[in-house]
């Protein structure tokens, strides 16, 4: 049986390789933590140096809105993650950016408490 230490850790690692993959990046710190059928994943430094040239000459709401198509296009790619990792099903996801500091959050709603006996698949 994985420790919830490890769960935590395979998860932010599968929502860090999910960004890598569809925005070319990852952030340089995140982690998760999940709490009866809440998933919550943070991770900080995660704009690409061309968003932050954009943030720094005042385009905010551009960012804002290619930072909601980015977390659309990976919306599957997260959720299967976190089901396969927790063995529940995502029932709703949620995705939010904060641009100074440059902090991002995913949150998946599950439709149970994760298991306590959760095998860990590092996906």
């Amino acid at each position: 049986m994985p420790s919830s230490g490890q769960l935590n850790q395979a998860i932010a690692n599968a929502v860090v390789r999910g960004h890598r993959l569809y925005v070319g990046r990852g952030p340089t710190r995140a982690h998760a933590f999940y709490h009866h059928n809440v998933v919550v994943v943070v991770m900080e430094n995660a704009l690409t140096q061309g968003e932050r040239s954009l943030v720094e000459s005042g385009r905010d709401d551009a960012v804002r809105e290619m930072r909601h198509e980015f977390q659309e296009m990976m919306r599957r790619h997260l959720i299967h993650a976190v089901e396969e990792l927790t063995t529940c099903t995502v029932a709703a996801a949620l995705s939010a950016t904060h641009l100074d500091p440059d902090v991002q959050a995913e949150v998946f709603l599950l439709d149970r408490p994760v298991p306590a006996d959760t095998a860990l698949v590092d996906g």
